[in-house]
């Protein structure tokens, strides 16, 4: 007689449903707790966890109070305060009055001996008790769950990560990309957006450089990578940076505008059409001569006015040859004007002719802008020769 899918026959060892058994415990375990920790599970763990070390600490200060003090209670206190609901954390804070007030009845008056419940323990306990309730309640009304604020800045960073990641290349072909943004933080005003159309024989990539840098234009640029990725390759080359431009418009920001470098590059035959939005022109390395040449199509900033026009220019990238785009972070700085900065760019980019630009880009950006305050990013694309 058999048994029904899914249903242990009695021919199964006993140590293989126990491990079957212990896998499925190990995963639910994981799975609540990451759940937790991501701000989708119950609170209720984490608060009979503190409200269990309430009692331990204050027995502990009435055991040994030289050396556990009465102000340890704060502990329990600050971890609600990061880890529960606002409604939890009031019953955190009544265990915590009331472990004070035993304190203070078994002690005895504060001005009768050392290791008393002074006014200022009590103080003490009740301002961080006061400003933990704050940041909970700040986190409460503006949306955040008790414990994801940090990941959903996380998540943010890994969606522009992975937005601005490049579709893989045919043979003959490859690409080096580096974003730095300003001031050390995980959060960029420059971001890229690629794809591959026309069932895979064109590559276009959109590099954009929005106004402001670091947290102020990573917002911006999140929502803009989102929908300039929903643009490209739905739209016909010519008719992106319009309908990207007509996009910002209607965001109606204060700050709202942006430049931008549209590149349509046919991988069969090399040729190329570069569209600009008041970008930075790219640079083109010619094999044969060994020269870089500046590429720029003519067009306005994004978000200025309605109806722009944007003229393309056109190229060839020949075997050996390399188009490098990048934004103003790494030639524009107060002191000396972009020419000199392009100048001291191609320069350093001249060490790379004879070895191969892998890599080449993180290690430009770290010689020419390693300390700028301001976002840098910085594309190669390069045919083998």
């Amino acid at each position: 007689m058999t048994s029904g899918p899914g249903t242990p026959t009695r021919t199964e060892p006993l140590t293989a449903r126990m491990h079957k058994g212990l896998h499925r415990a190990r995963i639910g375990v994981r799975k609540a707790g990451v759940d937790y920790f991501r701000g989708e599970g119950s609170d209720r763990f984490a608060l009979v966890a503190l409200l269990l070390a309430i009692p331990a600490l204050a027995g502990g200060t009435l055991w040994r109070p030289e050396w556990l003090a009465p102000t340890a209670l704060v502990l329990p206190v600050i971890a609600g305060g990061l880890l529960l609901r606002p409604a939890n954390l009031l019953v955190l804070y009544g265990a915590s009055a009331g472990a004070l007030v035993v304190e203070s009845a078994l002690f005895g008056p504060y001005d009768e001996g050392p290791d008393r419940i002074t006014p200022g323990t009590v103080l003490v306990v009740a301002a961080v008790g006061f400003f933990g309730l704050l940041i909970a309640q700040f986190r409460s009304r503006v949306g955040v769950p008790w414990r994801r604020g940090g990941t959903m800045l996380f998540d943010l960073r890994e969606r522009i990560r992975v937005q601005s990641s490049l579709p893989k290349l045919p043979p003959g072909w490859h690409h080096e990309m580096a974003l730095r943004p300003a001031g050390g933080q995980s959060f960029s005003g420059d971001f890229v957006v690629a794809s591959r159309t026309h069932g895979g024989s064109i590559l276009e990539v959109v590099l954009t450089d929005v106004s402001g840098k670091g947290m102020d234009a990573a917002s911006r640029a999140l929502l803009l990578s989102g929908a300039f990725g929903g643009l490209l390759g739905s739209l016909p080359p010519h008719a992106f940076l319009p309908a990207a431009n007509g996009y910002l418009l209607r965001q109606d920001w204060d700050e709202g505008f942006a430049t931008s470098i549209h590149l349509v590059l046919d991988l069969e035959s090399g040729d190329y059409e570069l569209l600009s939005a008041g970008h930075l022109p790219a640079l083109q390395l010619s094999a044969g001569s060994g020269r870089w040449e500046e590429k720029s199509g003519e067009g306005p900033l994004l978000g200025v006015y309605d109806g722009a026009q944007f003229d393309p220019v056109k190229g060839t990238l020949r075997p050996g040859d390399v188009l490098m785009l990048f934004t103003d972070g790494l030639v524009e700085v107060n002191d000396r004007d972009i020419a000199e900065g392009i100048d001291r760019l191609t320069g350093e980019a001249d060490r790379y002719v004879t070895t191969g630009f892998a890599g080449a880009a993180w290690h430009l950006i770290e010689a020419v802008a390693k300390d700028v305050n301001d976002d840098r990013a910085l594309l190669l694309i390069c045919r083998d020769a």
